[in-house]
């Protein structure tokens, strides 16, 4: 069989032209959507642990992309991209998306390292200590108010009722209930005076603090629950690199000639 030099050069140009149709996934109005553009999003999705890869989840990111592509030459139709509202929104999206990037940069740069995640564990133990308390406290603002409360509650009152009068609104119509925490959780000068009761005992005289007198009540004491390493290690590491990012940004702000 001969082929003539006319259809020879029409089936060339097809076996040329067909690696550049199968690069796109489609096109609008002339516009190509390419297949890489998919491939992108898809690894996206599937990083993000949204999905996994499979025809179905393609075909709906194809879809997707179509309809973005007709809805944004609309969009630029009507010159919308103009406006000097969107001109500032895409601004600040392209500031977020370049920060973010060179952020992402840096920490891959400045990973937070296993020592210093363990480091950050055992502080976190020392902070919490051995033990917790679960104490009650009623907060007023003078001296005479506080040895007035003491009195009472040693006449027979119910330190529950009397704790109604306390200057602190997130336990004051609890009893004077502070839960379970540790002694870090608390001010110095309170915490030495609640570790220093015993279960059921109550403070003898006020104890001043920065945010006025409290008349302490211990309740209960037990060894203090700390979990392990391994079931907060991703929070102490996002809590390191926060830092990390922060400093970095400190620094930044230092070296920049700002006016």
């Amino acid at each position: 069989m001969i082929v003539k030099p006319a259809r020879l050069l029409l089936a060339m140009t097809a076996m040329v032209a067909l690696p550049s149709f199968a690069q796109n996934v489609a096109t609008v109005n002339g516009k190509p959507i390419p297949a890489a553009k998919v491939d992108q999003v898809v690894k996206q999705v599937v990083a993000q642990g949204k999905a996994t890869d499979s025809p179905q989840l393609r075909e709906a990111i194809k879809k997707d992309l179509i309809g973005r592509e007709v809805l944004i030459q609309e969009a630029d139709k009507q010159g919308v991209g103009t406006r000097p509202d969107v001109k500032n929104a895409i601004d600040n999206a392209r500031q977020s998306i370049i920060i973010n990037a060179m952020l992402a940069d840096y920490i891959k740069k400045n990973p937070v390292k296993d020592a210093d995640i363990k480091a950050e564990y055992d502080k976190y133990k020392a902070q919490v200590g051995e033990k917790e308390y679960h104490a009650r406290h009623i907060l007023v603002g003078t001296e005479d108010e506080a040895k007035q409360i003491i009195a009472k509650l040693k006449g027979g009152a119910k330190f529950e009722d009397l704790a109604k009068q306390s200057k602190d609104p997130g336990s004051a119509a609890n009893g004077g209930d502070l839960d379970w925490a540790s002694p870090a959780s608390f001010v110095p000068e309170f915490s030495k005076a609640m570790t220093s009761l015993q279960k059921g005992q109550i403070t003898e005289t006020p104890v001043k603090t920065q945010y006025g007198y409290h008349v302490i009540k211990l309740e209960d004491v037990r060894a203090a629950k700390v979990p392990p390493m391994e079931e907060v290690k991703q929070q102490i590491a996002e809590s390191l690199q926060q830092r990390k990012l922060a400093s970095y940004r400190d620094e930044l702000m230092k070296k920049a000639k700002i006016q």
